[in-house]
């Protein structure tokens, strides 16, 4: 019989935490202390979800048909709205049939990876990436490539730099504009060289478009509008979370070609059958409701985006590119690494995030969690007193 030393699965073993929700977590911690914390770190629209939203959720747990199991990939109305949505917002037309409703956004890029990824295969990954990532492509036993680009790049890849971290063992490119976490959004060119040089190179891209309707003065493409022709070897995720302000809700989507969708539905059926039904059902009132709210909400974070930045750049030694998209602002710190702080000094970025919490009582996220020591990621989707208290400790504490 095979024997093991650890009690915990080698798989398990290898994942970390995910380091945007420790942070989060530690500023509540504090905050639950006593403690004048303000957390800069969670991913999170700290607006209430649209009542009209909520009424459909209040009348789905009235209605009995929403107590029992539904199909484990989503109800078909809500496949509709999914598909009325893409065209409407992406001009990309889908067939309902081949959307699968996922319990978040989280599940649809887990469940995206395991319908591609196979042990040896290589994944390509723009740097700064969002945390989860490289965890999903290892826990699928695949080899994640950093492929890094800067504050002197826009945090933008370009082709050449994929081309030079293709090998014959690349399967998949991974696409997520607007970026978490660095706000950075891909032009309709830079989006349709991209998907070119994957067309030409027979690549899969898993496209994560969870930040879509959140760009500023500038419009977000998308990777089958601009290359149609990628829609056989193409994996879009997205989710309600971000938009509607349903980051608790859990509901998240992911469509693609019919055989890869039919293996993903078998394997949803045995992981975690039908999503919730109120949920969903909230969902469909979400998408086919009133989209003015959308707006209002966008126009709120456009104008902390911009305070943030602001103030931002009025820290001695901070480069803070202004970012298009979602509700982040990445700063490259590395000025400030090796300088005294308070009478102390950083010598990483982790460190340096370590020295703001405790010093000031903010908190940010390292770019270690994004692939990217040297920078530290800040969201903007808090109040505007809490932005502005908590930027002026960090002026502060940096400036003197």
């Amino acid at each position: 019989m095979a024997t093991t030393n650890s009690r915990v699965s080698t798989r398990l073993s290898a994942l970390q935490e995910s380091a945007t929700l420790a942070v989060d977590a530690k500023a509540k911690a504090l905050k639950a202390a006593g403690k004048p914390v303000i957390g800069f770190g969670a991913g999170e629209p700290n607006f209430p979800t649209p009542d009209f939203i909520v009424e459909a959720a209040v009348a789905a747990v009235r209605d009995p048909k929403n107590h029992k199991y539904t199909p484990a990939i989503g109800l078909p109305e809500l496949r509709e709205s999914i598909a009325r949505k893409t065209l409407r917002d992406s001009g990309v037309e889908i067939d309902p049939s081949n959307v699968i409703v996922t319990n978040g956004g989280k599940h649809a890029v887990f469940q995206s990876f395991v319908s591609l990824v196979n042990p040896g295969d290589e994944v390509l990954l723009p740097a700064p990436y969002w945390t989860t990532y490289p965890e999903v492509v290892r826990l699928c036993g695949g080899t994640p490539v950093e492929v890094f680009a800067g504050s002197d790049q826009g945090y933008k890849v370009t082709v050449e730099q994929l081309e030079a971290a293709r090998t014959d063992k690349t399967k998949v490119l991974l696409l997520c504009s607007p970026s978490n976490p660095t706000g950075a959004v891909y032009s309709a060119a830079e989006i349709r060289a991209i998907g070119q040089w994957a067309l030409e190179n027979g690549l899969w891209i898993i496209s994560d478009e969870i930040y879509e309707h959140l760009v500023y003065g500038v419009e977000n493409s998308y990777i089958l509008d601009q290359v149609p022709e990628l829609a056989e070897q193409t994996l879009v995720v997205n989710g309600v979370a971000k938009t509607y302000a349903m980051t608790g809700w859990r509901l998240g989507w992911m469509y693609g070609p019919t055989d890869i969708m039919k293996k993903a539905a078998n394997f949803q059926s045995h992981i975690t059958s039908n999503i919730n039904n109120v949920a969903q059902r909230a969902a469909i009132a979400a998408l086919d409701g009133d989209q003015g709210i959308v707006d209002e909400m966008r126009d709120i974070f456009n104008r902390r985006r911009l305070k943030m930045v602001e103030m931002l750049r009025a820290v001695d030694g901070l480069e803070v590119p202004e970012p298009q998209g979602a509700f982040y602002v990445f700063p490259n710190v590395e000025q400030l690494l090796g300088r005294e702080i308070n009478g102390r000094t950083a010598h990483t970025s982790a460190e340096l995030a370590t020295l703001i919490l405790e010093e000031a009582e903010v908190a940010v996220v390292p770019g270690e969690a994004f692939g990217a020591p040297g920078y530290v990621r800040l969201s903007y989707a808090l109040s505007d007193e809490d932005l502005e208290t908590g930027l002026a400790r960090v002026q502060q504490l940096i400036n003197n």
